[in-house]
């Protein structure tokens, strides 16, 4: 009786996570503790080096555009913490039983490659993406990342601007014929839990096998994996909080959002203050980790770039990352655009328009450096509530909504 028992309650846990999707803002919070503990243990949550990387070795292989000296994926932090949310999220499908590959149709995938180049450059133009920049940016106290997230949400409603043209005027752009493979049904596709935990299996001796050699990296494939469990279980996605409100007029994404900014700004505050983990580096150094030189033009601009490129796209540098992992083939080809243009954007682009910029833009803007922690936290959450009693406001009215 006591082993049914038992069994039933580990089914029950089982369930808990796995039979549904958890509240945006339970990912949020969860993310936001993660975010701290890579900072302490580190530096904080990043996306876009990662692609950076991942394109990088690729030419490197092929021989292309003369780039070498690539750390290798397998020593990259960043190149390795995308690999594992892809993981992650693979992992999370598999055990709800909803992993699938979805293949949109032609001009779906073209989107989605065209969205992800436009990420790729916006990030490099403006130093930072929706996970570097702003998630991890804002609660940083950068002024450079408040910049980049007005630069994405301008970029987010021009983009769905134009999506609405194009379902009214160019429908076909989008229609097609789309397959769905390997989906799992009521009484078929045990096998997706059991291939989900032999990737668990395989994630923890990948980790082990880090420890003691490289105890950063170990961590950052544990923690890697959670957060793509967690992105996938709650459908964490940026790209959702800057459009949704404007589209359908939902607030869950947003209140998710500004959920793990407020964890990330409680956490960042206090490691920055207190130089927490600085080690072997200055207390300054750490008061400036992803503090970007990127105020005062080269925000905004990258900003909007990359919030027209994740709109189109459908996902943002982590969206992109656990809907991969889940399956769905149009953000496969947004992380290929990614990956393919984000070195030809770092080497080709990126130098052109560093040189077209005046000298004074290119600083880093500590905010506490003006007006201290204090008053910088109670500007940050100022803002953040903001966002809040706006879009709780405009799904009570729809008055910005489009539907």
């Amino acid at each position: 009786m006591e082993q049914g028992s038992n069994k039933s309650a580990l089914s029950q846990l089982f369930q808990t996570f796995f039979s549904k999707h958890w509240p945006v803002w339970v990912g949020g919070i969860l993310l936001g503790l993660l975010n701290v503990f890579l900072f302490m243990i580190k530096s904080p949550w990043g996306g876009s080096g990662g692609y950076n990387n991942w394109g990088e070795n690729i030419y490197q292989a092929l021989g292309f555009f003369g780039i070498e000296n690539v750390t290798p994926t397998s020593a990259s932090l960043y190149g390795m913490l995308n690999i594992l949310i892809i993981l992650g999220a693979f992992v999370g499908a598999l055990m709800a039983k909803e992993f699938a590959l979805r293949i949109p149709p032609v001009g779906e995938l073209i989107k989605g490659f065209i969205g992800g180049g436009l990420m790729a450059i916006g990030a490099k133009l403006g130093m930072g993406c929706t996970i570097g920049g702003f998630f991890s940016g804002v609660p940083a106290l950068s002024g450079g990342a408040i910049l980049l997230t007005v630069g994405l949400f301008l970029g987010t409603l021009v983009a769905l601007k134009y999506l609405m043209w194009e379902m009214e005027n160019l429908p076909s752009i989008s229609s097609g014929k789309s397959k769905t493979l390997l989906a799992a049904s009521e009484g078929r596709g045990a096998w997706q839990k059991w291939l989900g935990f032999i990737v668990v299996i395989i994630v923890i001796v990948i980790a082990y096998s880090y420890f003691g050699k490289n105890d950063i990296m170990a961590w950052f494939v544990i923690i890697g994996l959670l957060l793509g469990l967690i992105c996938q279980r709650s459908r964490f996605c940026i790209v959702a909080s800057f459009r949704d409100p404007f589209m359908t007029g939902k607030s869950s994404s947003t209140i998710g959002i500004i959920a793990g900014l407020v964890i990330g700004l409680i956490g960042f505050t206090i490691i920055k203050e207190f130089g927490i983990g600085a080690g072997d580096i200055s207390i300054r150094s750490r008061e400036l980790t992803w503090v970007f030189p990127n105020f005062w033009l080269r925000a905004p601009i990258g900003g909007f770039i990359f919030g027209l490129g994740m709109t189109i796209a459908g996902g943002c540098a982590v969206g992109t990352l656990w809907r991969f992992g889940e399956g769905q083939v149009k953000l496969w080809a947004a992380a290929l655009g990614f990956l393919l243009i984000s070195p030809i954007a770092k080497n080709f682009i990126e130098p052109g328009f560093v040189k077209l910029l005046p000298h004074s833009t290119n600083f880093r803007n500590f905010m506490p450096d003006y007006i201290g922690y204090a008053w910088s936290v109670i500007i940050v959450l100022a803002i953040l509530l903001i966002w809040y009693l706006f879009v709780k406001w405009n799904e009570r009215t729809g008055k910005f909504s489009a539907y």
